[in-house]
């Protein structure tokens, strides 16, 4: 033994050599006792090594991986453990546990031997004896009992000993090494126990089932389950399967079903104390001890937008290059033909509505400016009479200039957090992780089969660094089960890689699920999961599916390049999404359908093809100060029967509309900072969603309701409320609707067109207490058809008329103030009644009627623009004796001989429109129910189809 030990000792110092030289673990020149089982049974030094691949070998050493040295010692101490005199030995850490006996006995089996068959051996071996099996295949035609603890080895290479049988332990402890199990003619179990510990190693099973039942346990490591192999675990309280390899099975490979049993046996304790070291990372985690997670996000590169540069494997492109693809995304105008073509896969609006081309109204506009350039030039030397408006209600609103093109929000995007944080704030997922208990999967690999593990009827396993890869699936847990998923690899599956459903929880955090035919993670009937800190990528379909009544929250994962939308809830799913990067996907971000809903908060969505989020067909979500931001198409699109609160987001930087509403669909929009998009801040547009194709097959279960997240305003009109659009390259909110539309309290400005247009409004469209200022365009542009009611606006310094309408309706005490064109024109046939609005027009009129506009012009104020002008402040077309002008109060200025001049002007009483409630005002003329519904009420809009040539890059469900 002693020459044994130096020549192991002398292989040792090979080892390190050979290391040293390369950085790599490699086999050649290493004695293969070192890498295969020992030939000498009596040898205990070597039994029971780890039996890896070559290939698993020759890699280089990556910190925190089990070395060779390790493994070695790991085995020489069970030996010796197993061999050590006492009541009860010391824990090692393969767990070789056993009481011993001085006089324990070593039995041989084989042709020439003491024994020729397993059976004969077992029938004469003592407590704890050792039976060795030496090279051929031994086949029992009759189940095998195992009465007594005994250790049986197979003796060579690995393979060189199989046994066909069904062997039943019923006693406390058995250790199996180096041995081929084979099914029996008349059982397909090889193994079983149901109340002691069988520790398995460096065994293959072969077509084969290992079935432990609680309170029995199991420990295998370095074990092969081949074809139609598995383990099946039912009840157990605790059992270990590390480092082993299951390929081809034709179901799951492990099956883990009920409940842990109260009964304990005697190596629970023992197995306990290898799962807690083996899990001491989540552990240390949770109390905020140890390393950060691997996926801190302070350890990532920052990219340009100094956000954490985030790059998972199969992403190649960066964001810098996406950045540098969009170019400036606030710098368009959309004045010529080349802002069209350059607008590339973003939305086109056709039917004569293109904001790259001036319309009819716009056109007669210019060239009735252009007569009057000789005047425009005197305006510019002659002081004007401005009346200051800072003082407005939605002052607040416009922090940044109105010449500021900057790009994004002055708010910085949350970065990730680490699995660390999220534990520390989360009791429930701890207390999650630390009362599982069941199986415990470490470091093994599953491949070229149908399942992985299966967990079902309030079965429990924990899963860590493990690696699914070409499976049909890699976990499902159902029935009430419970997981905990830790640092696993999961991709390559041909359906969905972890499939959660029927009332299952789970921890399932800083897993790498990619590349997977289906979701990457699906969540459905009641499954309540808590998912963190995973990187979900490259799916060909989406990366998280939510349905029927699935929860779950999805905090501080990194979802991206999947082919469908990276979180796509629908069916009742209701889940919790916050945190999230979910971004570079070739669909929607989130998509929200079928009746789908759920809390979506605090995500940076960012550079998907499609709508950063997608909302139609009865979904209805909470969307709340999310960051959704430089994509390919629209910003949020809310399409057919959409409805949701959309509040406090962030939309910025998109190529398309920042928010795209379709027919039917009742949103809320409200307190939303929607700028630096490419074409319209916010669009209702008439047009459905295209009825073609199949829906997915996903299954339904609408029974129950969950309305953890339903309280908010009844929605019987869309509303567009308190938010803040501006910078976008065309209209601020554009509408050509069927249906009414609530428009209140809204800071519009810098746009590039026209700060509100209304091409189609065949319902009353309310647009109440907007401050609607410095945009390229008209303020406020009507066409002939609409149905507009203008109260309580502030339309200031926009670079066309400040109000132009074609259309039916009243404007009522609006502020009109310092507007390139006219004041207020009011053309063609319109019905419409103008009432106490105060008016004054850098240049031109104040107030226009022309051609055979109907109804009354009556009380308003108009101020004199400019010192100079030859414009009438309140003009009627001569032909026109349709329109009654009453009661309107004009002011000018004196020219003073003394050289005195009149005292300013000021907006006193009531103070600059728009006016937030309670502020001080005089009291309001008009009947207060109309105002105080207003401002209550929500807004929407429907169309019809046809209208849109291309319309809004959809997240199609095909």
């Amino acid at each position: 033994m002693a020459a044994m030990a130096r020549e192991y000792d002398i292989a040792f110092v090979d080892l390190i050599s050979v290391k040293a030289r390369t950085g790599v673990m490699e086999v050649a020149g290493l004695p293969v006792e070192l890498w295969r089982p020992g030939q000498d049974p009596l040898a205990p030094a070597v039994l029971g090594l780890p039996r890896v691949p070559p290939s698993q070998l020759a890699q280089p050493a990556t910190p925190g991986s089990p070395s060779w040295r390790e493994a070695l010692r790991q085995q020489a101490l069970a030996s010796r453990t197993w061999t050590r005199n006492g009541p009860e030995s010391d824990s090692a850490a393969c767990l070789y546990l056993f009481r011993r006996k001085k006089d324990r006995r070593t039995w041989c089996v084989g042709a020439g031997f003491e024994h020729e068959t397993l059976r004969g051996a077992l029938s004469v071996a003592g407590p704890y004896d050792r039976v060795v099996l030496h090279p051929g295949v031994y086949e029992e035609q009759t189940e095998v009992v195992l009465k007594v603890p005994v250790e049986i080895i197979g003796k060579g290479k690995l393979g060189e000993v199989a046994l066909l049988v069904s062997i039943d332990q019923q006693c406390p402890t058995a250790r199996l090494c180096n041995l081929v199990f084979m099914p029996a003619w008349f059982s397909p179990v090889v193994y079983k126990t149901s109340s002691g510990h069988v520790q398995l190693d460096n065994c293959n099973l072969e077509g084969g089932q290992l079935q432990v039942r609680g309170p029995g346990t199991c420990q295998a490591r370095y074990c092969s389950f081949g074809q139609n192999s598995g383990a099946h675990f039912q009840s157990v309280a605790l059992s270990l399967l590390e480092s082993c390899d299951f390929s081809g099975s034709d179901a799951a490979s492990i099956t883990v079903e009920g409940p842990p049993v109260s009964d304990r046996n005697w190596a629970c304790k023992h197995l306990a104390a290898l799962a807690k070291s083996s899990t001491a990372a989540i552990v240390a985690a949770s109390s905020g001890a140890g390393p950060t997670a691997s996926m801190s996000s302070a350890a990532q590169p920052e990219g340009v937008d100094g956000r954490p540069r985030v790059q998972p494997p199969g992403v190649k492109t960066t964001v810098e290059d996406l950045w540098r693809k969009g170019g400036t995304w606030g710098a368009w105008r959309c004045g010529g033909r080349a802002a069209e073509e350059d607008y590339g896969e973003g939305t086109v609006i056709g039917d004569g509505c293109s904001e790259s081309e001036p319309s009819d109204e716009e056109e007669e506009e210019e060239e009735e400016e252009g007569e009057n350039e000789e005047e425009r030039q005197e305006a510019s030397r002659t002081a004007a009479y401005k009346l200051s408006y800072s003082r407005h209600g939605l002052s607040h609103l416009l922090e940044q200039s109105p010449d500021d093109s900057s790009p994004g929000p002055n708010t910085t995007p949350p970065e990730l957090r680490t699995l660390q944080q999220e534990l520390q704030r989360d009791r429930e997922a701890q207390a999650l992780a630390s009362s599982v208990q069941g199986c415990l999967l470490y470091r093994c690999l599953f491949r070229d089969g149908k399942g992985g593990v299966l967990v079902c009827n309030n079965g429990q396993a924990w899963l860590e660094g493990n690696v699914f890869r070409s499976l049909t699936y890699a976990v499902r847990c159902i029935q009430n089960a419970k997981i905990v998923m830790l640092r696993n690899e999961v991709c390559g599956c041909r359906a969905s890689g972890v499939f959660l459903r029927l009332s299952a929880q789970g921890l399932i955090a800083e897993n790498n699920i990619h590349s997977n035919a289906e979701a990457g993670l699906d969540i459905r009937k009641g499954a309540n999961p808590i998912i963190l800190c995973n990187r979900i990528h490259s799916g060909l379909r989406s990366g998280i599916v939510v349905l029927g009544n699935g929860k779950g929250s999805i905090r501080s994962n990194q979802i991206c390049g999947n082919k469908e939308a990276g979180i796509y809830i629908l069916y009742n799913g209701n889940p919790v999404v916050s945190g999230n990067y979910i971004f570079q996907g070739q669909a929607a971000g989130i998509a929200v359908n079928e009746n789908g809903r759920g809390l979506i908060v605090e995500n940076v969505i960012r550079e998907n093809q499609w709508g950063g989020v997608d909302i139609r067909r009865g979904g209805d979500p909470v969307l709340r100060n999310n960051f959704i931001c430089h994509g390919y198409s629209d910003g949020v699109v809310v399409g057919e029967r959409g409805r949701g609160l959309i509040e406090g987001n962030h939309i910025y930087c998109n190529r398309g509309c920042g928010v795209w509403v379709m027919s039917s669909s009742l949103p809320q929009l409200s307190g939303n900072r929607i700028t630096h998009n490419r074409i319209y801040g916010v669009a209702v547009f008439c047009r459905k969603d295209s009825q073609g194709g199949e829906l997915l097959a996903w299954e339904s279960d609408l029974d129950s309701e969950d309305e953890r997240f339903s309280s908010r305003r009844p929605v019987s009109v869309a509303l567009v409320e308190g938010n803040r659009i501006s910078h976008n390259g065309a209209v601020g909110l554009y509408v050509k609707s069927s249906e009414p539309l609530n428009v209140v309290g809204n800071a519009v400005y810098s746009n590039s067109g026209v700060g509100v247009a209304l091409l189609q409004s065949a319902q009353l469209s309310r647009v109440i207490a907007n401050c609607i200022c410095g945009n390229g365009r008209a303020g406020v542009a009507v066409a002939a058809g609409s149905r507009v009611e203008l109260r309580g606006n502030g339309v200031y310094d926009n670079g066309g008329p400040g109000i132009s309408s074609r259309g039916d309706g009243q404007i009522v005490e609006n502020d009109v103030m310092g507007n390139q064109g006219c004041g207020l024109r009011l053309r063609e046939s319109a019905d419409i009644r103008v009432l106490r609005n105060r008016v004054q027009s850098a240049r031109g009129c104040g107030i226009v009627v022309l051609e055979q506009v109907k109804g009354v012009v009556q009380e308003n104020l108009v101020f004199q623009g400019w010192a100079s002008s030859t414009k009438p402040l309140l003009h009627r077309d001569p032909g026109n004796n349709t329109c009654l002008l009453h009661n309107n109060t004009l002011l000018a200025r004196c020219r003073r001989s003394n050289g005195q001049t009149d005292p300013a002007w000021a907006l006193e009483n009531p103070p600059p429109r728009p006016q937030l409630e309670g502020q001080p005002t005089s009291a309001p003329s008009g009947p207060p129910t109309q105002r105080g519904i207003a401002i209550a009420t929500r807004i929407t809009a429907r169309v019809e189809s046809g209208c849109h040539n291309n319309g809004s890059i959809f997240c199609t469900i095909l």
